[in-house]
């Protein structure tokens, strides 16, 4: 039997995080061992505690602890505004941001023939009804700017077109990008949303 059975397990385990591959594995758990009562101990404490309580908010689908996540509990985000994301990741972006003041819908994916996934596997009913029991006016749609995340949006429009107003984020240059690096799709979406100066 060997010695490093365990430590090699949680290496492999860690190699399979993303942004983690074997090598960057080896070093985090050689560090979580050093500091073992400092950082590995808590961290497999609250890793034990989020694995039993971590759910998704039955409202719009974001990670919490709670039936209904802080957002959706919050008073002062009911602003008539939904953003719309793919998934729980894109939700912590725009929160990261610190912008938008108001709710969110996660739609747990994109519309996509190839993987079979159709309306019906997506949250987009919970969003039309979310319209009315919330009265909401504005719907964001910040989807990626992919072949299914445009069809995803371009779906979402079509279904709720006449109840609310529809927008979608503003896409083109960003700050500090350089025309030289950026692909061609990127430049036609930023010359075709050109605003006047």
């Amino acid at each position: 039997m060997s010695s490093t059975r365990d430590i090699d397990a949680l290496i492999d385990l860690m190699a399979k995080l993303p942004g983690l591959g074997p090598r960057s594995a080896r070093r985090a758990v050689l560090h979580l061992i050093r500091k073992r009562a400092l950082q590995m101990t808590p961290l497999a404490d609250l890793m034990q505690n989020v694995a039993a309580s971590a759910r998704e908010c039955v409202n719009c689908g974001n990670i919490g602890t709670a039936d209904l996540c802080d957002i959706c509990t919050s008073n002062k985000r009911a602003n008539g505004q939904i953003c719309v994301v793919e998934d729980v990741a894109d939700l912590w972006a725009m929160e990261r941001s610190g912008v938008f003041k108001g709710r969110y819908h996660v739609l747990g994916g994109t519309l996509s023939a190839l993987d079979a996934v159709g309306p019906e596997d997506l949250r987009i009913p919970r969003l039309a009804d979310r319209i009315g029991d919330e009265d909401i006016t504005e719907i964001i749609l910040a989807l990626n700017a992919t072949v299914d995340g445009q069809t995803t949006a371009h779906y979402i429009a079509d279904q709720l077109e006449d109840r609310v107003t529809l927008t979608s984020l503003a896409q083109g240059v960003p700050i500090g990008g350089e025309l030289d690096y950026l692909d061609d799709g990127t430049i036609s979406a930023a010359l075709n949303a050109r605003k006047p100066i």
